[in-house]
């Protein structure tokens, strides 16, 4: 099978498969206060599909995006998905947050990624133009004035549809133009519903509910069009060909303009995104402690470990009214 075939198939599997996933966490968070043995079945059952969701996965972040953090990721993701099943089925009743917050993730990520009618999807489209548009208006206050048009036919290898929003800057380039195109995953949807999946999952008046998104969801939308200009910039003019045959080499190409593009979105922007969302979460606890459970979950499942992250953190204790003692 071509490299192509390896990535195309993951992804068709993935996208129903998704579906599924998140039914079946949303299913066991509604029997949880029902059925709290039959939510526990429905929830190992949702853990172990998900870890064969990443699993599947696995080819198209490592072979075709050629992401280090999203390949380790999905990587990692697959096994602790198992585990969290295990614990949970085990007894460690704490994992239903971390379930009802992997439903309510899904619940907000899919509508804009895992769709079949793509070009039909009127939200994914005002999301992505929308971002694309501000984007540009940036990269204009900083000099930078790229053409922006609809799009290059991102989509068409695997899903034989034109990709046309317009959401793709073009840039003159050294050997030919340079494209940059603004898809769903440079919105920073992605970001948003894990962050706000962990805050509506957690039981807290929603008063602070609200307040913990406030202080996270603009944030994460203000740094996302800052990584998109970044990006489109150091891309766009060149700016990063830093040690291009060794690069060409650790990501499999051979066209020399995609250095720059690698190092700054695969090396240096996704991984800054990973250390913004740890401390965009750190001001999410400070608005809504009960946050760190989900969080201790995850720790717990990497390391084996228990953390008191509350403590460490310095949050408030909070009684059951939603008060500070």
């Amino acid at each position: 099978m071509t490299a192509e075939g390896l990535t195309a198939a993951p992804l068709a599997i993935a996208r129903p498969l998704s579906w599924i996933v998140v039914g079946a966490f949303l299913a066991a968070a509604m029997l949880e206060r029902r059925d709290e043995d039959r939510a526990r079945a429905v929830a190992v059952g949702a853990w172990l599909l998900f870890g064969l969701f990443w699993l599947v996965l696995v080819p198209h972040f490592v072979l075709e995006q050629k992401s280090i953090v999203e390949g380790t990721g999905s990587i990692l993701a697959a096994p602790l998905s198992v585990y969290a099943g295990y614990r949970l089925w085990n007894g460690r009743d704490s994992l239903f947050v971390l379930t009802r917050a992997v439903g309510i993730m899904g619940l907000i990520y899919l509508p804009f990624a895992y769709v079949p009618f793509l070009e039909a999807n009127p939200a994914r489209r005002f999301l992505v133009e929308t971002v694309a548009a501000q984007t540009h208006f940036l990269l204009n206050v900083i000099g930078v004035d790229p053409e922006m048009v609809r799009g290059v036919e991102y989509f068409s290898r695997d899903r034989g549809v034109d990709y046309t929003y317009r959401s793709t800057f073009v840039f003159p380039g050294n050997a030919r133009p340079i494209t940059y195109t603004i898809i769903v995953a440079c919105t920073g949807i992605g970001s948003m519903a894990i962050l706000a999946g962990a805050i509506l999952a957690v039981r807290a008046p929603f008063r602070r509910k609200l307040r913990a998104l406030a202080v996270s969801i603009p944030v994460i939308y203000g740094l996302n069009l800052v990584r998109n200009v970044f990006i489109a910039t150091a891309f766009g003019q060149q700016r990063m060909q830093w040690f291009p045959g060794l690069l060409t080499s650790l990501f499999g190409t051979t066209d020399e303009q995609m250095v720059s593009y690698y190092i700054a979105d695969r090396l240096l922007a996704q991984f800054g995104s990973v250390i913004a969302l740890v401390a965009i979460t750190w001001l999410v606890v400070r608005e809504l402690p009960e946050v760190v459970t989900p969080i201790e979950d995850l720790l717990y499942l990497l390391t084996g470990s228990e953390y008191d992250l509350e403590g460490a953190l310095g949050s408030s204790t909070v009684r059951a009214d939603g008060g500070e003692e």
